[in-house]
């Protein structure tokens, strides 16, 4: 079936999370699997599935296949809502990795529903969807007893959240392992410089800043859209294509992007925030095709020693523009991301380091391969409620205490997903998406 065809028949048919291309059963694909639990030894053929075959997906794909050193592996299955994104990333793992990649036509899944199928096949499965389908995605890898890659942000709102730490318990009752793409904790001179501040390097830490000021990020015009496909969207696909400005599937810039920042803090603080204040609004970055999201926010975030992380992150052009996070102390200072301390105790990193988007791979395929307890779920979970915290005060413009935010019960997701349902947030007769108002959107 061609992927136009395919779209309108999946349009045409309303499913609670959609349609796959495969009919294989689902004792013919768990036989497919090891069979022996879940350590795999050396010589252990480990077997992959892809789940979002976007480039982040296609790139986590490539470093898990990268792993092959530490034993054989394969990527087995591959799920996409959308067939021309599963294939181009198909045709592009196989011309680099050879017979390393083995996906014949019924072991691709195009839909919403097709995830359950693909993890089936696999002993690990990666999860790199837009975040707003990951708890779903994770929840169903754990109760099928698979290890789990994951990239972050892992939820895009409190239920959601919650979700993933359950989830996460299960994993750890399982012996699964589960790596989240938080990279920099697999990042040689993030791993040194924080060590050496939570060792006294620059006395007791008073104040963090963290940032992530940049340019606006790629955009997929509804106009444009349309065109390359030859008909209307639904408005369901359309918010799935141009994801990165929906609440509910991105989880708005501070969320997908600045997670990063807003854990090296959590990280160095060995802690979370108890509340968060802040403002944010949508000034710049104005139109039909950028959704619901602000291209600004400013976050103060307490901890429970009262320590504050001061946090921007921005997507307005013309701007100073800073990815960086910063730790002031009694006695020192230090530049967290430039891997520099300055003080009573000055020192630069000089080393060198693996790539950390392969070294993540490489640990969490060694602890699978060794039995080495391995499990990034709950801290992923944690970091992301921390950028979801600091959303939830930007838009209510509200002091938000942690515990009302993660115990929220406000899900952004929309109630089914079918090529024809509707998401929460529509358009509306200008084409523009109503933003959050600070002093009246209620979050909690």
């Amino acid at each position: 079936m061609k992927k136009n065809d395919q779209m309108q028949d999946a349009v045409n048919r309303r499913t609670f999370l959609g349609q796959s291309s495969g009919v294989i059963g689902t004792s013919v694909l768990g036989s497919m699997a090891l069979n022996h639990g879940v350590f795999a030894a050396q010589n252990d053929e480990l077997k992959i599935a892809l789940i979002g075959c976007g480039g982040r997906g296609s790139g986590a794909a490539d470093q898990a296949l990268n792993t092959h050193d530490q034993g054989p592996i394969k990527l087995v299955a591959m799920a996409d809502a959308f067939e021309d994104r599963l294939e181009g990333s198909l045709n592009n793992l196989a011309r680099k990795h050879g017979d390393r990649v083995d996906v014949p036509e019924d072991r691709r899944f195009y839909g919403f529903e097709g995830y359950k199928k693909a993890i089936a096949l696999a002993d690990v499965v990666i999860l790199a969807t837009p975040p707003g389908f990951r708890p779903i995605h994770f929840e169903e890898a754990v109760k099928q007893g698979k290890h789990v890659f994951m990239e972050k942000p892992v939820a895009t709102d409190a239920p959601g959240v919650r979700k993933v730490l359950a989830a996460a318990e299960e994993a750890k009752k399982k012996n699964l392992k589960v790596g989240v793409g938080l990279q920099r904790h697999h990042q040689a001179g993030y791993i040194e410089t924080i060590k050496r501040l939570q060792d006294g390097a620059i006395g007791d830490i008073i104040t963090t800043r963290a940032y992530w000021n940049g340019n606006t990020p790629w955009v997929r015009k509804r106009a444009d859209l349309e065109k390359q496909y030859g008909r209307k969207l639904t408005e369901m696909e359309y918010q799935m294509r141009n994801w990165y400005y929906f609440v509910w599937i991105c989880g708005d810039h501070i969320t997908e992007q600045h997670i990063h920042n807003l854990d090296v803090i959590n990280w160095l603080k060995n802690d979370f925030p108890v509340r968060a204040n802040g403002m944010g609004g949508a000034e710049v970055r104005v139109g039909i095709d950028y959704g619901e999201i602000f291209d600004h926010h400013t976050v103060e975030f307490e901890y429970a020693d009262g320590s504050r992380m001061y946090s921007q992150c921005r997507h307005q052009v013309g701007c100073w523009n800073s990815v960086s996070e910063h730790a002031h102390g009694s006695k020192g200072s230090a530049e967290i991301n430039r891997y520099i301390i300055r003080g009573e105790n000055s020192w630069r990193f000089g080393g060198k380091g693996k790539n950390p988007y392969q070294q993540e791979h490489d640990d969490l395929f060694h602890a699978i391969r060794n039995n080495v307890a391995y499990n990034e779920a709950e801290y992923g979970a944690k970091s992301s409620m921390t950028s979801i915290l600091g959303r939830m005060a930007t838009y209510s413009g509200k002091v938000v205490e942690w515990k009302d935010a993660i115990n929220s019960q406000i899900s952004t997701l929309p109630e089914a997903f079918a090529w024809d349902a509707m998401p929460k947030s529509l358009p509306g007769p200008d084409g523009m998406y109503a933003t959050a108002v600070p002093g009246k959107t209620v979050v909690v």
